[in-house]
């Protein structure tokens, strides 16, 4: 006798990887975390809303979990509960006129016999329950009419049966003395070594022994008795919510019709002893809960505990996907569950995002400060830097103007060594190797170089050269809380390490400073910056960021030096003899002065300088224009999401102010 089951065991998901699955993308996933980590977010929250948002290409946690509610909203609109109930009726109708159709052409039949008969059918009780109960010592004269009654029995104990073992209806239909016989024997087993066992007297051969004899019954193959309970408990429990979720009636007829069951009150009485024994040892489970089914699609006893097993397992997932519980992390999804329930494509879904949720906390991308805090790790940093330096060399590279030729190799001496070509280089091509990786690629690409070359960039290769002239950079960034109430938080740190990475891959020879103006001014290392929180706090204090800076330029006198300010308001605060900040809006005339006063002093010494300024503030722009006057610098008025190639391009020209002509040179 074969026994189908649907499988309802629980577990991690063992296998290994998924051949379809799409490869994952740690930069997009750090591009993300970085950016909300910049606009204020700790990493490791983070890191959550990403995993809830998912990307561009992947869904999210959130996805998973809204189509874990739609399949519940599917199942409880789809079903009702009284397919079983609905089965018997029409076995009951067939029979009932089998035997009337019987009656009626029977022409030996007594007259009185056949009256009573008739009176008895016509007479049935319209309860389902009641009439299968009052027929079941009636004397059938038609034998498709018995056949048909027999199979009410036959249906009500495959049924009942169906609830505890899932697959049962559809094994035992047109089943045998024999393999009912081998059911009944493997309940009283069952029961018996569920018995032992919460004594605690069983043994691991008890198992072994029920399973030699039984274990066609379990498909799933439980290793242990606890595996073995925690099924049976499941299926149990879902099916008391199925009896709970029906109105009083259909659970009324039910109980009066199970009684039918295979015509057997002894197969009753030993699922009542396993449900009594499974309740004991999993109280843990839900056995009082009940759900709204509104569909019109009946469903039997089986197939309805087959549906609020389903109901249970997408609870339990909607749960995990929800990460809401102490602890909780992706490793916790049961991605056979979603498998189940959403399609393999969920589970591939969910296993990328839990190796990305994986990789970002075991990889090194986040470490932990000195304040305890999670951080982005440096490598984290020089990834992100990156990313960023790559967006900006897009935006530089869109920008009108052109390379001036004639100084090309003027940056430095040829060293005779030649690299690949990256963002930045201003040293001329090694057009020999240039040429002969072209030609290369080509023929790699089943292309033939006599037919003609097409340079990609991958192809170029620069003469590597010695820097004759190293730089200073002091990068003064307005942190006012104006700065992220207009949209400018997020902008200005991701110039700040597009900058940084820069500096400390390309032009190594160069020291960056980074310094921040707020009510007071300080100097940040790029961690730091990164994840700054915006503050509600007044004042504006370029005053100090100017002394940080003197002070910085004066420990590199032999470099040249490069003041680059970030900013969308006038200054409205200074420092006082006492050390403290002193505020006033608008801005006090004393204020002014000393700002001034230490821009000279930074003018006096050389220093090229341009601001770069955010927003229309007619206030803002004037003074600006004023303070580069002074010390014949620039302004630049780029929109916030142009800021980090504003900046980088400025740097760039500062830093080859002797070697382009101004406004000449892009990427």
């Amino acid at each position: 006798m074969g026994v189908h089951h649907r499988s309802s065991r629980y577990g991690r998901y063992t296998g290994g990887p998924d051949p379809l699955a799409p490869p994952v993308d740690l930069a997009e996933a750090l591009d993300a975390i970085a950016e909300d980590v910049m606009a204020g977010y700790s990493p490791r929250h983070a890191l959550q809303e990403f995993l809830r948002r998912g990307s561009r290409s992947r869904d999210g946690l959130d996805d998973l979990a809204g189509r874990v509610q739609q399949r519940r909203r599917e199942l409880l609109g789809r079903h009702r509960l009284d397919g079983t109930l609905e089965e018997v009726r029409k076995l009951l109708d067939t029979a009932v006129l089998e035997e009337r159709k019987q009656l009626a052409r029977d022409a030996m039949m007594d007259e009185t016999d056949r009256a009573f008969r008739e009176m008895q059918l016509q007479n049935l009780p319209s309860s389902t329950a009641a009439a299968v109960n009052e027929l079941a010592s009636y004397d059938w004269q038609s034998s498709s009419a018995r056949e048909a009654y027999e199979r009410i029995k036959d249906l009500l104990g495959r049924e009942v049966l169906d609830q505890r073992f899932a697959g049962m209806k559809q094994a035992l239909e047109n089943a045998t003395d024999e393999d009912r016989a081998a059911v009944g024997a493997m309940l009283r087993d069952l029961n018996e070594l569920l018995d032992k066992h919460r004594r605690g007297e069983d043994t691991d051969a008890d198992f072994q022994e029920f399973m030699a004899r039984h274990g066609q019954f379990f498909p799933e193959n439980p290793q242990s008795v606890e595996e073995l309970i925690d099924a049976l408990a499941q299926r149990a429990a879902a099916a008391q919510r199925l009896l709970q979720s029906m109105s009083p009636e259909q659970r009324e007829e039910l109980m009066r019709l199970s009684a039918q069951a295979f015509g057997s009150p002894e197969l009753m009485a030993q699922l009542d002893q396993l449900d009594a024994s499974l309740r004991a040892l999993r109280p843990g489970e839900d056995w009082t809960g009940a759900e709204r089914f509104e569909g019109q699609e009946g469903l039997g006893l089986g197939d309805g505990t087959g549906v609020l097993q389903d109901l249970a397992e997408l609870d339990g997932l909607a749960e995990q996907l929800a990460q809401s519980y102490n602890g909780s992390n992706l490793d916790d999804l049961d991605l056979d569950a979603l498998a189940r329930q959403l399609g393999q494509d969920a589970a591939v879904t969910a296993r990328t995002l839990a190796e990305i949720e994986r990789a970002i906390q075991d990889g090194g991308y986040l470490r932990r400060g000195v304040d305890g805090d999670l951080r982005l790790s440096p490598q984290a940093m020089r990834r992100l830097g990156k990313s960023l330096l790559r967006d900006t060399a897009r935006q530089l590279s869109g920008r009108q103007g052109r390379r001036d030729t004639r100084t090309a190799g003027a940056a430095g001496e040829q060293t005779g060594s030649s690299r690949e070509w990256q963002f930045g280089d201003a040293e001329p091509w090694d057009v020999t190797r240039t040429m002969t990786n072209a030609i290369r690629r080509t023929i790699a690409d089943g292309g033939d170089p006599a037919r003609g070359l097409r340079l990609g960039m991958g192809d170029i290769e620069v003469a590597e050269t010695e820097a004759r002239t190293q730089a200073a950079v002091a990068l003064l960034v307005d942190v006012s809380f104006s700065m992220a109430a207009e949209g400018r938080w997020v902008p200005m740190k991701r110039t700040a390490l597009a900058l940084h990475h820069l500096v400390s891959t390309r032009f190594r020879g160069d020291r960056l400073q980074l310094i921040t103006f707020g009510r007071y001014a300080q100097t940040m290392d790029i961690g730091e910056l990164t994840a700054l929180p915006a503050v509600r706090e007044q004042g504006t204090n370029l005053h100090h960021g100017l002394l940080l800076a003197n002070r910085f330029f004066r420990r590199h006198p032999s470099m040249q030096h490069i003041l680059l300010v970030v900013t969308d308001g006038e200054p409205t605060a200074h420092l006082v003899a006492d050390g403290h900040s002193w505020f006033s809006w608008p801005p006090d005339p004393e204020t002014i002065r000393v700002t001034v006063a230490e821009l000279d002093r930074l003018g006096r010494a050389g220093t090229q300088a341009t601001f770069f300024r955010l927003g229309d503030d007619p206030g803002l722009e004037r003074f600006v224009q004023r303070m580069a006057r002074r010390i014949d610098g620039r302004v630049v008025a780029p929109d916030a999401g142009d800021l980090g190639a504003a900046v980088v391009g400025e740097y760039l020209r500062a830093h080859f102010r002797s070697l382009y002509d101004d406004g000449d040179w892009v990427s």
